[in-house]
């Protein structure tokens, strides 16, 4: 161990990474960096072939007190777990196009283009970026029947939308995405309900939730593993920009088929060659297990062992499969606090914005996720 003196008090660090499980949760761990590395970008190997380990079999990490890391080193920390990625931004330049459901909920750095700015509020010139104004993303403008305001007055809020980090269209979805919480100030608790069962958590507002698709996977019923293993998503051409004119079931995992999808030939150009067809189960490079992983307000159709699932069809089918593992003791939500770099395998969990916020509140936080160049698979 090696140890740090200030004016009263003596703290100890390790010499090597820590992990610890996260207590009461069905998933995640917590790192403790070496005394080497404040800077996570500097782990030696070996230190962040410990952390890659943890990263595929917790899912996600919490990393604390790293509120001053810099964009330059998350870029750098993030692009490192896939050698493969190329460097560019996981959701490419479509993330801005002006009909996605994605354009508000974020800002490029300008030193790191790879780096979003999220949260709430105003935060003039942060990150050299004058007068920006951020707007955390909420169930009202998404769900096709949002909570009524005195439900909103009384503490309650959603799951915002179920994802997966990925343009789906083009680009090999991220292998990890970070984090970091900048300023997260948390001033009282929401309550999510469970509109099919009844069932309510309390969070810390504006908690990121997230669900495992291992566990989803574990959970199957054999004959619905064997059609997972055997089904392949596929998703929409240009899919946030295709789902725009929709709204979102009330849990946030799909869409309400009303037929208001854009027409494909109402979408920017697209080619056939760059639409996104993944299987539905990702095999874990680390651990082996099988991740059932879709995100269900993108998908487009389902190709089946017995034959291709239409829209609707396939919309209802992933509800199936994947609500009862949003349920309470499946999900870990994470309660912000300051620092925090939070690091989950992107293709082994699912997550969701919780929460909203009142007039003048504030909120910072930077994300990092890289395309792949390369799709996942699954290897039966």
């Amino acid at each position: 161990m090696s140890a740090t003196t200030t004016n009263t008090v003596t703290v100890s660090a390790p010499d090597v990474l820590q992990i610890t499980r996260i207590e009461n949760a069905p998933f995640g761990a917590r790192i403790t960096l070496p005394a080497y590395a404040q800077d996570p970008a500097d782990l030696n190997e070996g230190d962040f072939q410990r952390l890659y380990k943890a990263v595929h079999e917790y899912l996600v990490v919490v990393l604390p007190d790293l509120a001053e890391l810099k964009p330059s080193s998350q870029y750098q920390l993030t692009k490192r777990f896939d050698p493969t990625c190329e460097g560019a931004y996981g959701h490419s330049k479509e993330f801005r196009h002006e009909k996605s459901v994605l354009r508000r909920d974020g800002h490029s750095t300008p030193a790191q283009p790879q780096v979003q700015i999220l949260g709430q509020g105003r935060h003039d010139g942060h990150a050299g970026v004058r007068d920006l104004l951020l707007r955390h993303p909420t169930h009202m403008s998404f769900h096709h029947d949002p909570l009524s305001d005195d439900d909103m007055a009384n503490g309650y809020t959603r799951f915002y939308r179920w994802h997966i980090d990925s343009a789906l269209y083009g680009l090999a979805p991220p292998v990890v995405t970070t984090l970091l919480g900048i300023d997260c100030p948390v001033d009282k608790s929401q309550k999510i309900r469970y509109e099919d069962t009844g069932e309510e958590i309390t969070t810390a507002k504006a908690t990121t939730a997230f669900a495992s698709g291992a566990i989803a996977f574990e959970n199957l019923s054999d004959s619905d593993k064997e059609f997972a293993l055997n089904t392949t998503v596929v998703y929409a051409p240009h899919p946030y920009i295709f789902i725009s004119p929709a709204k979102a079931t009330s849990d946030g995992l799909t869409m309400v088929s009303e037929g208001k999808e854009l027409a494909l030939d109402e979408l920017p150009e697209w080619e056939q060659s760059k639409v996104k067809r993944l299987p539905l189960v990702w095999t874990n490079p680390v651990t082996g297990k099988h991740h059932m992983q879709a995100h269900g307000c993108c998908i487009w159709k389902l190709e089946t062992p017995n034959g291709t699932l239409e829209l609707e069809d396939a919309r209802n089918t992933i509800h199936r499969l994947m609500r009862p593992n949003i349920s309470p003791d499946r999900i870990y939500c994470h309660d912000w606090n300051q620092g925090d770099l939070v690091i989950f395998f992107n293709r082994g969990v699912w997550h969701s914005v919780t929460g909203q916020f009142e007039e003048g509140g504030h909120r910072l936080m930077h994300q990092c996720n890289i395309a792949s160049g390369v799709d996942p698979v699954c290897q039966k």
